[in-house]
């Protein structure tokens, strides 16, 4: 099975990102490799497209299960396993994300929950802390914008996406409504307390 120069090219790139992203060369060409195939592939074409052992494909086909990242499929008549890429880019960035989540935020927000229960004993712990709660509650609001994210559908998300700048001019103009708002409650609680003094002014104590 030899592969077209581009998708070689593509491959390869991945097997290079791999180490960055937290996967070896092995599995990220791979994965690679099934996202652009045009069907599922089993364990030996595989390996002879990127000509590796059997074992290194076998290991690297568990490390993309554990990600939930390839599908298992089986062909009539055909004993064999094969694997294939979700076809759907947006189902791999949720998939990517809630795995990701599970993987390195929620260790990270459980130890913070952890410390932020304790009483601290020293001004270090105590501004310790305070650094602590900071970090605790942006990671707790991240992940809930990204649980809302995970529950919207693709075509939902693609427009949440191109939005882009628009949703900063939308909060902008919520926060001057709200200013406006709040400008204006307090005026009007304010009127009763000046008509107050105009009870006991010296033109009315005349007319009296």
């Amino acid at each position: 099975m030899n592969l077209a120069p581009l998708t070689q090219r593509f491959v390869l790139h991945f097997g290079e990102m791999g180490s960055r992203w937290g996967i070896n060369r092995t599995v990220g060409q791979i994965y690679a490799l099934l996202y652009v195939s045009p069907r599922a592939l089993n364990a030996d074409e595989i390996g002879e497209a990127l000509a590796f052992s059997r074992s290194n494909v076998s290991m690297g086909l568990k490390e993309l299960q554990s990600w939930n990242l390839v599908r298992l499929q089986h062909l009539p008549n055909d004993r064999r396993e094969y694997f294939q890429a979700p076809e759907d880019v947006w189902a791999i960035f949720r998939t990517l994300a809630e795995e990701r989540r599970k993987r390195e935020i929620d260790p990270t927000l459980s130890m913070l929950r952890d410390a932020l229960m304790e009483q601290p004993s020293t001004s270090d712990d105590i501004h310790a802390q305070a650094r602590m709660k900071q970090m605790h509650d942006l990671v707790e609001l991240m992940t809930g914008w990204l649980a809302d994210v995970q529950k919207m559908d693709s075509t939902t998300l693609i427009k949440l996406m191109k939005m882009g700048a628009k949703v900063q001019k939308l909060l902008e103009l919520t926060d001057k409504v709200s200013s406006t708002v709040k400008a204006g409650l307090t005026g009007r609680a304010a009127a009763p307390k000046l008509a107050a003094p105009l009870a006991n002014s010296p033109e009315k104590n005349n007319r009296s």
